[in-house]
């Protein structure tokens, strides 16, 4: 099946809808569970596998689309890209509207460039076996569990050194 122009479109804009999506995850854990618990480990593990949901959806729809698997790397990467740009406008406008220029410069390098990251490697992990693992038809992360914990333990340490050195860096 050959892939039409309106796929080709698709697929990004589909990727960096998914990051939108990673942010009323996180918007939820937060209200309803913000602890040091929730930074650690539950919004790290809620952002990493939300971020990447254009892509699931994408996979599942149309594979053709979703091109070859560093493509939908790529792609899960966007997600992460729409989702730290909306988190930084969060936290800078809402959280911290006095901050200053370092701030700033940290944000949109050091954790724009963990979301990217992150979402990369989960992107790598959006196959066939994570199909086939959505469906049962093989145990859970079968073979593709490192992707996934992976950006999660990553992100985790990340935050954790972030509330070490200062608190407002997350």
């Amino acid at each position: 099946m050959q892939t039409g122009l309106k796929w080709r479109l698709m697929a990004p804009l589909m990727a960096l809808a998914g990051g939108v999506l990673g942010v009323f995850g996180a918007v939820i854990q937060e209200v309803f569970y913000g602890s040091l618990f929730t930074a650690f480990v539950a919004g790290p593990m809620i952002e990493e596998a939300m971020k990447p949901a254009g892509v699931y959806l994408l996979y599942a729809l149309r594979r053709d689309a979703a091109g070859g698997r560093l493509y939908r790397a790529f792609l899960a990467a966007l997600g992460g890209l729409s989702f730290a740009v909306i988190e930084n406008v969060f936290y800078l406008e809402v959280y911290y509207p006095d901050h200053d220029r370092s701030l700033l410069v940290f944000r949109y390098t050091w954790t724009l460039g963990m979301h990217v990251a992150s979402s990369f490697i989960v992107g790598l992990g959006v196959n066939e076996r994570l199909l086939r693992s959505v469906r049962g038809e093989v145990p859970f992360l079968s073979g593709n569990w490192r992707f996934f914990v992976i950006p999660m333990i990553l992100h985790s340490l990340f935050n954790v050194v972030m509330v070490v050195s200062g608190g407002r860096w997350v």
